[in-house]
């Protein structure tokens, strides 16, 4: 692809430019702020004592948190060469069964530390494949959960499936079991990628699985696609995202594709193949001018929502919240992992998972909490990820209203940051007024470097990005 300087994109009712230069400035590796401190400032000093210990503490605190709860599926078939994250290949199914127990003596424990009527808000299966369990160890483990939580009326229940793994049979127990909603993995459909990452996906055999949870009434459906992958173009993209539009899910997930050789060695199989950065950003462009087109609304952080959505509602009443399951409306949860690498987030404290079966399970059969690492949350943390949060979740911090939470004059406490925000300024990625600070149409695009902006551990001296994060477009 040659350079091209703007480049057009569709966030909203206008189409926007979006100069070259501004990629080259701020194009660089920065977290995606699932949390904060984000996951490379926590380590193994916190353990099982303190995690049971911070569960103990929001039993006996002044108000009760309601809860979300996820559960980590790490088995697949095969491996998907692009994927992140954390999952076990296998075909033998026998390993479901030591898997589960495991994770019914997580639940029981933790189950054991909460008192009754805390409401369970929001439940998320992922993987993983969660769909490589049975009917009936599905049903098994769903009605674990529900013996031991209290499930509100109106709770976000959630699972990750992929199509190629999922009966439709599945589909009809879950959907009867009480989960109201999906999210297909897909990526691309052109065969030439599927082929170069090991996924072999048709768009028939996808949109048979759409529909059929489409008539079991799902309310919510969202696919996942990643721009970047190996052999994509602004061409060949194009056919997988106008089919994505003729199935209209509520809910599309348009993930940069992370390139983390060092972490995931099967991902250098295919480095020469990955689109140039150009190309990577129109496909992003081409994207989102169509999906702006079909009438769905840019949420951020990659995700797109139709306007009848309830992120879109959220975020335009600064309602909207960030958790490990990406943007969601239960905002005030305690969260609580279950398996391998499963993290838990607490107001004061995170908290992840052994991320080896051998460990996970050698620590639940000592009787030990699989706590592996994690980090207690400061005074100052709090106040940081608050400000983050309203950033990247709702585009508009309301000076006031930090200033209200956490006593203090916001633009003497923040003097160094709004300093830095001149300059983002004067790039027309946010307005800064007396009272507020908001992200521009053109910053939405670059709301994780805004974001960046007020973290604290990318100032500490020795701290190397580019070791930890990917890049942020």
């Amino acid at each position: 692809m040659s350079a091209i300087d703007p480049f057009r994109v569709s966030l909203g009712e206008q189409e926007i430019q979006v100069p070259l230069a501004l990629l080259d400035k701020y194009d660089r590796p920065g977290p995606r702020y699932t949390s904060y401190p984000t996951a490379p400032e926590w380590d193994d000093r916190y353990g099982p004592d303190d995690f049971r210990a911070g569960i103990s503490a929001t039993a006996t605190g002044s108000s009760a948190a309601p809860l979300s709860l996820y559960f980590h599926i790490p088995f697949c078939r095969s491996l998907c060469l692009y994927c992140g994250c954390n999952v076990f290949i296998t075909k033998n199914h026998e390993v479901t069964a030591p898997y589960l127990a495991h994770i019914k003596q997580e639940i029981d424990w933790v189950a054991g530390c909460i008192p009754a009527g805390r409401s369970l808000r929001q439940l998320h299966w992922g993987g993983g494949t969660p769909t490589y369990l049975e009917t009936d160890e599905i049903r098994e483990l769903y009605g674990r959960i529900l013996s031991k939580f209290d499930l509100a009326p109106d709770a976000e229940i959630g699972i990750e499936i992929d199509p190629r793994a999922t009966t439709p049979e599945q589909c009809a127990v879950l959907r009867k079991l009480g989960f109201n909603r999906l999210s297909l993995g897909i990526q691309d459909f052109d065969p030439k990628v599927q082929k170069a990452v090991h996924r072999i996906q048709s768009y028939e055999m996808t949109r048979e699985i759409f529909d059929g949870c489409r008539n079991l009434g799902f309310e919510s459906i969202n696919v996942d696609l990643i721009f970047g992958l190996p052999h994509q173009t602004i061409e060949s993209f194009t056919d997988t995202v106008d089919k994505i539009v003729q199935m209209r899910p509520d809910r599309i997930a348009l993930f940069s594709y992370a390139h983390v050789p060092w972490l995931k060695k099967q991902q250098g199989s295919f480095a020469r193949h990955l689109p140039e950065r150009l190309e990577k950003f129109g496909i992003f462009c081409l994207a989102s001018r169509k999906f702006s087109e079909a009438g769905y609304r840019y949420i951020g952080m990659d995700h797109f929502a139709l306007p009848a959505d309830e992120l879109v509602s959220a975020q335009r009443d600064r309602s909207l919240h960030r958790n490990f399951q990406g943007y969601t409306t239960k905002g005030g949860c305690d969260l609580y992992g279950f398996g391998v690498s499963a993290i838990s987030a607490l107001d004061d404290a995170y908290a992840q998972n052994w991320r080896d079966l051998p460990s996970y399970y050698k620590a639940i059969d000592e009787q030990q909490w699989p706590t592996m690492r994690g980090v207690r949350v400061s005074s100052e943390d709090k106040l940081r990820r608050s400000v983050i949060n309203r950033l990247l979740c709702n585009l508009v911090l309301i000076k006031s209203e930090v200033e209200q939470d956490f006593s203090l004059v916001f633009d003497e406490y923040f003097q160094e940051e709004m300093n830095t925000l001149a300059e983002l300024e004067r790039d027309h990625l946010v307005r800064l007024s007396p009272d507020r600070i908001e992200v521009t149409e053109l910053g939405r695009i670059f709301v994780r470097n805004v974001a960046m902006v007020f973290d604290s551990y990318l100032k500490q001296p020795g701290t190397n990005p580019a070791k930890r994060f990917s890049k942020t477009l």
